[in-house]
């Protein structure tokens, strides 16, 4: 027989007795409702709260809570709700004591700091549904056990900026997430972490409301949203569908959180493709969370029609939202009309993944199982419409590859095409399995390395200055460039003046140039192609040399600078660049004027006066012709001249709608790329600067949101970041669709408050790329980030752990 309410209470008061202590009015409180349920046949459960328990009276209850498996309680909801700081340990300890019975826990993880928080995610619960707000959460990480977790709830934590690869591998049957008002961005390593949750159903990262004749919608503030009790229906040994039961009151005490339900009715989940049917059916039921406002129910009715089911009356005026215009992000209002009556709906607690363009397309065509997103129903039409916007907007795998190849079916692919040599009959056409070039299986081993590493390998270039006669030292990079012929070398300049070339591979300085006189922050940086040991550094102060790291370099690695040839100064450089010959060089800064240089004989053979109406920032030489180059302006114009025409009027000119931070050349010249303040990215044709694709990457309203872009893979791609944001995005040159953004934060150390300084595409590995950033925080380091997309971040923390380097703002390429 059970033990039943009687006799734990009685043997809560003896245990009480034995550890000295009063027996909790709170808890004998929770007995009493617990035996009134029992009597009027309901489900017996416990609802305890930690609010003001001391830790003295932990060990009684923990020894009630221990003969749980054996009572008549069916189910134990621990909560919290103050800040009262208690012993995280007694609470853990109590709720692992009620082991399966732990149905709801419901915390403010303030009450308990960092190590009840890492406690829980490495060993995991065995409840129902969790409602945490954390504080500490930064990156999502949880490891534990959480088999019987079907709705989690982390709505407000504001520190939670990125999900961890594994973080739900051991949550197989969540069906409900909550993430509003979070810090996540990135869609891709949400969308991957996501996909390792079988059975989510219901995801949200903002709520909409109707606001109508009512107030908006607040009650979330606790951070707590409802839950219901789920059962798996099987049918014949397969898994056929999942039915949501009927709502459970877990907190019929608590208004506020009732208003806070976050519920799913009558979902069914189908075993082909096509996932969510029409609604003949009838098999979507979504009722309200908030009934006693109102306000949810009539959004309930505007899709069901009020009865649960899709009301085909209905169809159109959904479709109208759903069909809204593709330039306006479903993060503002919308409205939408009911017969005669116009709803108005707004989000609330938004996080800012919701205010990516694409949002609710890129999720609802990536997650073929969810059913609901951000409270408002998928229908079957909506993820037709979202695979068609996500097709046309994202690339799902590199060089537009359909599906997802497995590395070692290529390789079998190109052996076997290498293994034979068709000969070719006359009037007939090789197979194309033999057509294939040797291109194609190195994009197709590309693609598929890159598809499978959702988190890339990001690691700090490690220099250490123990090179430098025993002289420890770290460095502050300003401005970086690989190295045109030698795949292992990258010279960078710093804030402090210095010139740095090394080894990128390994960290090593192959050659340290210190700064000579007033410390300046070096800003132009240019190797010289048929002369690989010489480069042309300029510093903001005007200065400008020539350095040859060879000749120069030391037993210690430390170089004099005596040796370097001087030129003219050009007064507050920012932009240096040498043409295809190494003949000529050009520079340019926050002047309207271009100075002209020979290299052989170190003088200065003209300045080009008032080419732009402001300040030049960059100007770039083309990759092959010597006498072409292009001048990016703030005056929101790019011009394109020639030095054989004199350059007197440019050949052509492109304005953008914004100040011009960056223009560079494609690799083979076919193309200028322009970047302009605030993710303003244009591709030109060089020949005569009609525009080719505007990448369309949404703007933050910000006027000093620097942005760069350079190309990476030759000319295939395009990396764009920009100095108030800590994202870099990987779009296609010829289709613009977005392949991949990269979040620096969440990578290597704590990255809090980092962004892109500038970046470039490393010429000799495909999906290579470098990121120089930055910290906002005042004398903040600079660090170089190394990014390798063709490997997974368990290879950085494997390789590159311990490693340290060290991020301002300021412009130039």
């Amino acid at each position: 027989m059970p033990i039943d309410i009687a006799t734990l209470e009685e043997r809560y008061i003896n245990s009480c007795k034995k550890h000295c202590v009063s027996p909790n009015a709170a808890i004998l409180s929770v007995l009493f409702k617990a035996e009134v349920k029992r009597s009027c046949n309901e489900l017996c459960s416990l609802e305890i709260s930690l609010d003001h328990l001391k830790d003295v009276e932990f060990p009684p209850l923990l020894d009630l809570c221990m003969e749980l498996d054996a009572s008549e309680v069916e189910a134990v909801d621990i909560h919290n709700e103050s800040l009262h700081v208690l012993n995280w340990k007694y609470a853990l300890l109590l709720m692992r004591a009620i082991n399966q019975k732990l149905r709801v826990v419901d915390l403010q993880d303030l009450a308990f700091g960092k190590d009840f928080l890492r406690d829980l995610s490495q060993r995991g619960l065995t409840c129902q549904v969790l409602n945490l707000r954390s504080s500490h959460f930064r990156k999502l990480n949880m490891m534990g056990e959480f088999m019987r977790l079907q709705t989690l709830n982390l709505d407000f934590s504001t520190s939670l900026t990125s999900l961890q690869e594994d973080c739900f591998a051991c949550m197989p049957s969540l069906m409900c997430l909550s993430l509003c008002e979070t810090r996540i961005l990135n869609l891709w390593t949400t969308v991957a972490a996501f996909s390792k949750l079988p059975s989510l159903v219901n995801l949200r990262f903002q709520h909409w409301s109707c606001c109508n004749d009512v107030g908006p919608y607040s009650a979330s503030s606790s951070g707590k949203f409802h839950h219901k009790t789920f059962s798996n229906q099987r049918n014949n040994g397969r898994a056929s569908s999942v039915n949501i039961g009927e709502l459970t009151d877990l907190y019929s005490s608590t208004e506020e959180v009732l208003r806070n339900m976050f519920l799913l009715n009558n979902v069914v989940i189908n075993d082909d493709e096509s996932g969510l049917e029409d609604s003949d059916d009838s098999d979507l039921d979504f009722t309200s969370p908030l009934r006693e406002h109102g306000y949810m129910e009539r959004l309930s009715n505007d899709f069901s029609g009020g009865n649960g089911q899709i009301n085909q009356q209905n169809e159109d005026s959904l479709d109208n939202f759903q069909n809204r215009n593709e330039a306006e992000p479903l993060a503002g209002p919308f409205t939408k009309y009911i017969g005669d009556n116009q709803v108005k709906y707004i989000s609330y607690h938004a996080s800012p993944i919701c205010f990516e363009k694409y949002y609710r397309e890129y999720m609802v065509a990536s997650l073929p199982r969810l059913r609901i997103l951000d409270n408002l129903p998928i229908r079957k039409i909506d993820q037709e419409t979202a695979r068609l916007t996500f097709s046309e907007y994202f690339e799902h795998v590199p060089y537009q590859r359909k599906h997802r190849e497995n590395v070692v079916s290529v390789l079998q692919k190109r052996e076997i095409r290498s293994s034979q040599n068709p000969v070719q009959s006359p009037g007939k056409k090789v197979s194309s399995l033999y057509g294939k070039s040797q291109c194609f299986y190195t994009r197709s081993l590309s693609a598929a390395k890159m598809g499978s590493c959702a988190w890339p390998c990001l690691h700090p270039l490690a220099v250490s200055g123990h090179d430098l006669g025993g002289e420890s030292r770290s460095f502050r990079p300003r401005q970086f460039e690989y190295h045109p012929s030698n795949s292992s070398l990258m010279v960078f300049g710093t804030l402090d003046g210095e010139i740095v070339a090394v080894n990128h591979e390994n960290g090593k300085i192959v050659s340290y140039i210190p700064s000579l006189g007033a410390m300046n922050s070096v800003l132009g940086l240019c190797w010289l192609k048929k002369y690989p040991s010489k480069l042309i550094a300029g510093s903001d102060n005007g200065s400008l040399k020539l350095y040859d790291i060879h000749h120069m370099r030391t037993e210690t690695g430390i170089c004099s600078g005596a040796g370097s040839i001087p030129f003219d100064e050009f007064d507050q450089l920012t932009s240096v660049h040498a043409n295809s010959t190494d003949e000529l060089f050009l520079a340019s800064g926050y002047s309207r004027d271009v100075a002209l240089y020979d290299i052989s004989s170190g003088k200065r053979l003209q300045v080009f006066t008032d080419m732009h109406q402001e300040h030049i920032n960059v100007i770039k030489f083309a990759n092959h012709s010597p006498s072409v180059f292009a001048t990016s302006s703030w005056d929101r114009d790019v011009k394109m001249w020639d030095l054989r025409q004199k350059p007197i009027s440019p050949c052509f000119t492109s304005s953008s709608s914004r100040g011009n931070v960056m223009v560079c050349f494609s690799p083979d010249d076919h193309y200028l790329l322009v970047s302009a303040v605030d993710n303003e990215v244009r591709q030109l044709l060089a020949v005569d600067g009609r525009l080719h694709l505007n990448f369309e990457i949404a703007s933050t309203g910000s006027s000093t949101n620097y942005t760069r872009s350079y190309y990476m893979n030759g000319r295939d791609y395009i990396i764009s970041g920009s100095c108030d944001e800590h994202v870099v995005r990987i779009c296609c040159a010829q289709t613009g669709r977005r392949l991949r953004d990269i979040s620096l934060e969440g990578g290597g150390r704590s990255r809090n408050s980092i962004f892109v300084q500038s970046l470039r595409g490393d010429p000799f590995r495909e999906f290579n790329l470098s990121i120089l950033a930055a910290h906002m925080r005042p004398r903040s380091k600079s660090e170089i980030i190394k990014v390798n997309l063709l490997a997974s971040s368990d290879y950085a923390k494997e390789h590159f752990d311990g490693q340290q380097a060290c991020p301002t703002n300021s412009m130039g390429g």
